[in-house]
């Protein structure tokens, strides 16, 4: 089943459609793609969404809390891309990189 949530005020446009989740603080980040479209967010939709790009950046906003681009930037490394999506998960595209450095490492 797929919900889809909508944008709300009280949801950042970081935020993917169908990740259930609320924002859990103020806009702090912009995470960019490889084409160097983005997206400004909470640190919490900032780093679910920079799980999900491949070569996504992220920077702090002018008026963020100090260390908010690092967090997301932290946090992003152990989240699965598209967390949201319960499924099995064995593919390296699937997995956070914490896993699949640690996957390297053995």
């Amino acid at each position: 089943m797929v919900v889809s949530v909508r944008h709300t005020a009280r949801r950042c446009l970081a935020a993917h459609p169908e990740d259930p989740t609320p924002c859990t603080g103020p806009l702090a980040v912009t995470v960019l793609d490889a084409t160097g479209a983005g997206a400004d967010g909470c640190e919490h939709h900032g780093a679910r969404l920079l799980a999900s790009l491949d070569r996504g950046r992220v920077h702090a906003l002018p008026d963020a809390p100090d260390g908010a681009a690092i967090r997301t930037f932290k946090a992003a490394d152990g989240i699965r891309p598209f967390c949201w999506i319960d499924a099995p998960r064995t593919d390296p595209t699937q997995l956070s990189r914490a896993e699949n450095r640690a996957r390297n490492d053995r």
